[in-house]
């Protein structure tokens, strides 16, 4: 199983709509990508590690494929209507890493 996150760095003064993000963004994504998205979790930033601290991310998503492939085939043909739309929800670039889930626990 691998893990597509999506990261969106906290830099003041950024315009970031958690609620479009939430409930239109990844829903787009997950009706585009169909079955090969297993599943995906939202993450709004809260806090850093220390007291006081920012969080590094403002917001991040994680979509959770079988396969780097199965990612790629799902997501590419819909690639230009999803990323336009972020548009919509922010003025920041977003970082995105792909990783082998090692460990998965309930």
């Amino acid at each position: 199983m691998i893990k597509v996150s999506v990261m969106y760095t906290n830099t003041p003064g950024a315009r970031f709509d958690h609620e479009y993000y939430r409930d239109k963004h990844m829903s787009l994504v997950k009706n585009r990508m169909g079955a090969a998205c297993l599943y995906y979790t939202v993450d709004k930033g809260l806090a850093g590690g220390a007291p006081g601290e920012p969080p590094t991310y403002i917001a991040m998503c994680h979509i959770f494929c079988d396969s780097v492939e199965s990612f790629q085939a799902a997501f590419g043909p819909h690639a230009k209507e999803i990323l336009g739309d972020i548009t919509n929800y922010t003025d920041l670039t977003p970082t995105l890493q792909i990783s082998e889930v090692v460990v998965e626990r309930a």
